[in-house]
């Protein structure tokens, strides 16, 4: 059969779509897909200088990897602030959204007080954070009359930093569910009135089971940003805390490994087994997501 050839007004409209779309080609290749190849191989290599001069060392890295007892600690620590960041910060997040759904004065103030933690500067909010938790002039110890070291003791630093990571976290989640919250028709709620159901029985008949789409999202996007956190752990925990090695992320390894030591081959085989822990969560995810998502 012959191809049918395109008319002037379809070409044109072709070389229009692969103008708009040819950007984000183009930055997904250059910042995304060649920067993902590019770690597998140097995973596989001993780097050199400034990523020159590559000796390929087939799963030598690897090997390294899993038989450092840091590696496995750092991945030890990023699932603890996992398992605080992510309950707490799912579970304190939809309460607040479902008591700023209802009829409260000055709950757009609320929203944006909630919110603000996701638009400060992380080198602020641990600026804050690190003198909150000041063991000698920090305001909590000033309030309870303690001498607590919150980000120095190895035993209770790591919970010390979830916490700063569920305060960050709140808000983000919060619009999530205000959005899921709005698609549910109120007709359910009215049906539940008239049949005599309480406002915590309607909370965990209706609430609950519709906005599982939405909690199931919010579960799998802020369990793979808690594994994949950095930024809070580096800015929180100065390098001569003697607590660092009991709250490092296996990201903040990996730049220890590939920035600080130079040893990018290495750093590349880290990210590797994160990822591999990672995609091995969200097949788990989403063989659970039949079982408990209801979409109505």
């Amino acid at each position: 059969m012959k191809k049918r050839k395109m008319t002037p007004s379809e070409k044109r409209q072709a070389i229009w779509g692969w103008a708009f779309i040819t950007p984000t080609m183009l930055g997904l290749i250059i910042l995304n897909f060649y920067p993902a190849i590019n770690t597998v191989y140097q995973s596989l290599c001993k780097t050199g200088d400034f990523g020159r001069g590559n000796i390929f060392v087939g799963l030598d890295n690897y090997k390294k990897v899993v038989a450092s007892p840091e590696v496995w600690q750092s991945l030890w620590n990023t699932i603890k602030y996992a398992i605080i960041e992510v309950p707490l910060g799912i579970v304190i997040a939809l309460v607040l959204a479902v008591l700023l759904q209802k009829k409260l004065a000055g709950k757009t103030i609320f929203r944006t007080l909630f919110f603000l933690p996701m638009v400060c500067a992380p080198a602020a909010v641990a600026m804050v954070w690190k003198w909150l938790y000041n063991q000698q002039f920090g305001l909590l110890n000033n309030i309870f009359h303690t001498k607590v070291a919150w980000i120095s003791d190895p035993k209770i630093a790591w919970i010390s930093v979830g916490v700063i990571g569920v305060w960050s976290i709140i808000g983000y989640n919060m619009v999530l569910f205000i959005a899921g919250l709005q698609e549910i028709p109120k007709d359910y709620y009215e049906a539940a009135q008239i049949d005599g159901a309480s406002e915590l029985r309607q909370f965990f008949s209706i609430t609950v089971p519709l906005l599982s789409p939405t909690t199931f999202f919010i579960v799998q996007t802020r369990i793979i940003g808690a594994l994949t956190v950095f930024d809070l752990m580096f800015m929180v925990m100065d390098v001569t805390n003697q607590a660092l090695g009991k709250t490092q992320s296996i990201v903040y390894l990996f730049y220890t490994y590939a920035f600080t030591n130079s040893n990018r081959g290495l750093g590349a085989a880290v990210v590797m087994i994160l990822v591999i822990f990672i995609m091995l969560a969200t097949f788990i995810l989403q063989k659970l997501e039949k079982k408990f998502v209801f979409y109505n």
